[in-house]
């Protein structure tokens, strides 16, 4: 995108807001494996859909109500050792969509690998921006940390919960685990930003539409979902899989040298010459999954 565009672009953004009063929506199109694998190959033609078969190890419970928001039932699917020996550590999974879109779908297949290599995994759903703004979705991750907890004794994990993100689902993801209260035991960020307000942050529509309002107008609400802003000494080990894509980074150095004066341990992976949701198609995913279960093994194992 050209210079000119971009402030055109950002021109006609603004003046939409000041003509209407509130935030256009984004023309966003549906989040799937499929449709991101199609857009992708135009210019990658080497890779493939990601093609696994349900691991025989694991046992599922799928469309479970793990709460309620504004009269909606938010759905997830759990994934576990189906021979449970000893008590496992749990993950759960937020998918990404650019906070409008996008589904526990998309995480379904990354969920059931993790199962199979001893995790209590679940992928959620959460409210999205047409149906409410910030800070819905993250209550709405916060209550599935709080369900998985409770349903501990079903599904034979252990205290140890670790959370996992991809893009829009990164920044939430990280967000929660960041926040002490919530008690998360690891962070996975998948090509999430960890800043709205850092100088590398280039978030413009998609994120005033799920604010309901632009950085100018409530910077509070910008910086208060800024996961950055909350890392400290208690802040769990953080693992960051990143995308060559700069824009995706934004606030991550800065976080991992919070983490490192800290003393936290953390680890950072960039694919090299990867796309931003390199995590929904081969080659990439098996390697995405590797970097999560190496080190959630050295965490919990």
């Amino acid at each position: 995108m050209n210079l000119f565009r971009e402030y055109f672009l950002y021109v006609f953004f603004m003046l939409n807001i000041v003509a209407f009063g509130q935030i256009e929506r984004p023309k966003a199109t549906p989040y799937t494996a499929e449709s991101t694998f199609l857009h992708l190959k135009k210019k990658y033609p080497f890779i493939k859909p990601v093609n696994k078969t349900f691991p025989t190890t694991v046992a599922r419970d799928e469309n479970i109500i793990y709460t309620s928001f504004n009269g909606t039932n938010l759905m997830a699917d759990v994934y576990y050792p189906s021979e449970i020996k000893v008590k496992k550590p749990a993950i759960i999974l937020v998918h990404g969509g650019g906070w409008i879109s996008g589904s526990k779908e998309n995480q379904q297949i990354m969920a059931q690998q993790l199962a199979a290599n001893g995790y209590v995994a679940m992928a959620i759903n959460y409210s999205l921006s047409d149906a409410a703004k910030y800070p819905a979705a993250v209550h709405d991750i916060e209550k599935a940390v709080s369900w998985l907890k409770s349903n501990r004794k079903k599904y034979g994990n252990n205290t140890k919960i670790a959370i996992l993100g991809a893009s829009a689902g990164a920044q939430l993801a990280t967000l929660v685990g960041v926040k002490k209260e919530n008690k998360i035991d690891a962070i996975i960020n998948i090509d999430g930003i960890v800043s709205f307000i850092h100088p590398e942050a280039e978030e413009g529509q998609y994120a005033a539409y799920w604010f309901g309002a632009t950085k100018d107008q409530n910077i509070k609400l910008w910086t208060e979902a800024s996961p950055l802003e909350y890392v400290s000494a208690k802040t769990p080990p953080t693992l960051f899989i990143n995308s060559s894509q700069p824009r995706f980074h934004a606030g991550r150095d800065d976080m991992i040298s919070k983490l490192a004066a800290y003393k936290i341990d953390y680890e950072v992976h960039e694919i090299k010459d990867s796309p931003h949701s390199f995590w929904l198609v081969e080659p990439w995913f098996d390697e995405t999954l590797n970097y999560i279960v190496n080190f959630m093994n050295k965490l919990f194992k």
